[in-house]
């Protein structure tokens, strides 16, 4: 691969020696503009350091061989996984993505012994070969939503139903936060139909698999399974403060001002029907059915109306069937409470997805989502290879630096994820090692003392 300048000015990109300038290029996933991708924007260095978190440096406290514990598995073209790969520097990181050109790369924990010698170990007989460290991770798929959206199905994915996944970066992000004390909080898009979240704090990272497991059953309200007609259930004489939060001060709002009509949850008869299923009181369900069944005309959203209907019905105590209190919360959080793929949090081994790999469906760079700022976040909007690629011609010639990517569309997202999410981790990190290597000193010292 190379860079020539073509007669224009412009910079003229060869890959596998064809020349590719002023050409229109499809917008797809192609595996020649990958290779370019890798050559000149992939953050290698940004990403070791991340995963180092500050044992690259020179503190005698850096625990060096802490980097090649690090499992890292490769997708390769025609689906050839190749896992347990581990690299001792960024050199080999790089010089090994470079070469594998791998579609998808995804991370896994920091084990015992370098997992690239896993087998070997395995032969000795001991069980040394177990994971010791992980990030918390949350994987949110909006595929999982199918039963509450009705713009798109499976893995498609649209303006009018991501604000789901917009949602449930929210809810989780503030609980994480504000409930659990987490400070060092990447999320990540999928690159098609989803969100990942990576905690990083030193302490969640050390988490074990049965604590890993309590947090995930913290943000659990879903029991049935996808049969089910009623997937939450509310109980207790009062809700859990999280839940009163995330309903008051997000889920309520959103459904009734944004999902209700973006969705026509009451448009139908089989949508609110499906509603209906969820009140415990057949009563209550039989007058709301006759109201709906009835055509009345009005200048409101059908959907508004109806939806007022069933609270003013519900509330009204005319009806005393159990569990009938708490169901108008039920219906929000049905369809608005986010999602999670409870086993990819509950243990450590789980492989997640790499920041800023390309969804090889879609083209589209996995970058980094501002939690604070999460509502302005358009998924249709993400750089593409083939944008990246076009980006990188439209530029005169400039010397070989490392931000190539100041050229593109992708600058924005790297400045992101070093400005407020690497260089706040990594000061942390520093901090943390400095202080656990004084206390030792200080035992140290006072052992000696006696």
């Amino acid at each position: 691969m190379a860079i020539e300048e073509s007669e224009n000015g412009r910079e003229d990109v060869l890959i596998d020696g064809q020349k590719h300038g002023n050409v229109a290029v499809p917008d797809e996933f192609n595996v020649n503009y990958l290779k370019l991708y890798y050559a000149k924007l992939f953050p290698y260095a940004d990403m070791f350091k991340w995963m180092s978190y500050g044992n690259d440096g020179k503190h005698p406290a850096c625990d060096k061989y802490y980097i090649g514990r690090r499992e890292f598995s490769f997708t390769l073209e025609n689906d050839i996984y190749v896992r347990y790969q581990s690299f001792n520097n960024v050199v080999q990181f790089e010089n090994s993505i470079k070469e594998k050109c791998p579609f998808k790369i995804d991370i896994g924990p920091v084990y015992s012994v370098d997992p690239a010698k896993k087998n070997a170990y395995a032969q000795s007989g001991d069980n040394v070969f177990t994971p010791v460290e992980r990030e918390l991770i949350f994987d949110i798929d909006i595929s999982d939503y199918d039963d509450v959206r009705y713009c798109c199905s499976g893995a498609d994915v649209c303006l009018e139903c991501w604000p789901l996944m917009t949602i449930a970066i929210k809810v989780i992000d503030t609980a994480l936060r504000d409930d659990f004390g987490f400070k060092h909080i990447l999320w990540v898009y999928s690159g098609r139909r989803g969100v990942h979240c990576w905690v990083c704090d030193g302490k969640a990272r050390r988490l074990t698999n049965e604590q890993r497991a309590a947090i995930a059953d913290y943000f659990r309200v879903y029991k049935g399974n996808e049969n089910s007609s009623k997937k939450v259930s509310l109980t207790g004489p009062v809700l859990h403060p999280f839940l009163v939060r995330s309903y008051s001060e997000v889920l309520e709002h959103f459904f009734e001002t944004r999902l209700l009509l973006s969705q026509n949850i009451f448009s139908t008869e089989d949508r609110y029907e499906k509603i209906l299923e969820m009140i415990p009181d057949t009563s209550a369900t039989s007058d709301l059915r006759g109201k709906w069944q009835t055509k009345r005309g009005s200048k409101e959203d059908i959907n508004v109306v109806r939806w007022e209907q069933l609270k003013n019905t519900l509330q009204s105590g005319k009806y005393k069937a159990t569990g009938l209190r708490r169901c108008v919360e039920e219906i929000v959080f049905s369809f608005t409470y986010p999602r999670l793929d409870m086993e990819v949090s509950r243990h450590m081994n789980h492989l997640l997805k790499a920041p800023f790999c390309v969804h090889p469906k879609t083209g589209r760079v996995c970058v980094p989502i501002d939690p604070d700022h999460c509502d302005e976040f358009d998924p249709t909007a993400v750089p593409t290879l083939s944008q990246l690629f076009e980006e990188l011609n439209m530029g005169g010639t400039r010397a070989y630096d490392d931000n190539e990517w100041d050229r593109t569309s992708l600058g924005e997202s790297i400045s992101f994820f070093r400005s407020s999410f690497l260089q706040p981790l990594l000061k942390s990190c520093k901090e943390e090692m400095e202080s656990s290597y004084n206390a030792k000193l200080q035992q140290s010292k006072s052992s000696l003392s006696w």
